[in-house]
């Protein structure tokens, strides 16, 4: 009678752990235990582009102070506002922002994501090959942050890329983690979302470490794009497996040398 109840309370529990529903910030990504595959890769804009870049970090030799400065208040993520003294001509100016508008994600690697729960009510995301560095992540959902072997990574604000940023006009939600030893300092971010327009999630993620002069010890950097359902659509099982058409997204190329 003893082992029948025992029996029963623990299918109750593993019920109740299964039941319980994936954290808002997986909901339309992934499904729990589903395997998604996704693509490690760089967004970049047509070679042509380098001609301008080459001109720019040549003026901002020139002139490192006043780089710098203009650099700095600068909105990141996009290509700096036009100045003479970039070393660009408005003509040339204008042929850059049209180049960097032709950017694209090329693909380096293909890897497998699957979201799991753990018994700690923690959730992670197992991932293969060179985007194996996230399932060191546990979500607690209830504290609603990231945990990594560094410590936890704690909410940010909210990310609304337009469509001249790096990556492309895209959503998401931020996670950070930062701190600073005798030893040097240590960053860590996390990012998850969607491409506003393309039917493709996104992470980014990166990991850096600095000596106590500055210098870079650890520099590892991931974007990982996986395809998921159109947004406020239900398609028939037939068209829902048509692969998603390719998407061009932005780089990490910009006009900051």
């Amino acid at each position: 009678m003893k082992l029948h109840t025992s029996l029963i309370v623990v299918s109750l529990i593993t019920s109740a752990i299964a039941a319980e529903e994936i954290p808002k910030i997986f909901v339309g990504l992934f499904e729990k235990g589903v395997s998604v595959k996704g693509q490690i890769g760089m967004v970049l804009p047509p070679p042509e582009i380098d001609k301008y870049v080459a001109k720019v970090e040549a003026a901002a030799r020139k002139d490192t102070k006043w780089f710098r400065a203009f650099s700095a208040e600068a909105k990141p993520g996009v290509p700096l506002p036009y100045d003479e003294r970039l070393g660009l001509t408005k003509e040339e100016y204008a042929a850059y922002i049209a180049l960097w508008n032709k950017r694209e994600f090329k693909a380096k690697e293909e890897v497998m994501l699957l979201l799991r729960q753990s018994s700690g009510g923690t959730w992670s995301l197992t991932s293969t090959g060179g985007a194996s560095t996230l399932s060191t992540l546990r979500y607690a959902s209830k504290e609603g942050v990231f945990h990594s072997p560094n410590g936890e990574l704690k909410r940010i604000d909210d990310i609304k890329a337009d469509s001249t940023s790096v990556l492309g006009e895209w959503t998401g939600s931020e996670w950070k983690f930062e701190e600073e030893t005798s030893l040097g300092k240590t960053k860590e971010n996390f990012a998850i979302g969607r491409f506003t327009n393309q039917p493709f999630g996104l992470i980014v993620y990166r990991s850096q470490e600095l000596s106590t002069v500055g210098t870079r010890l650890l520099d590892k950097s991931l974007v990982v794009r996986f395809p998921i359902k159109t947004a406020g659509s239900v398609k028939p099982p037939a068209a829902a497996a048509k692969t998603p058409a390719p998407v061009k997204v932005s780089p990490k190329k910009k006009l900051n040398p």
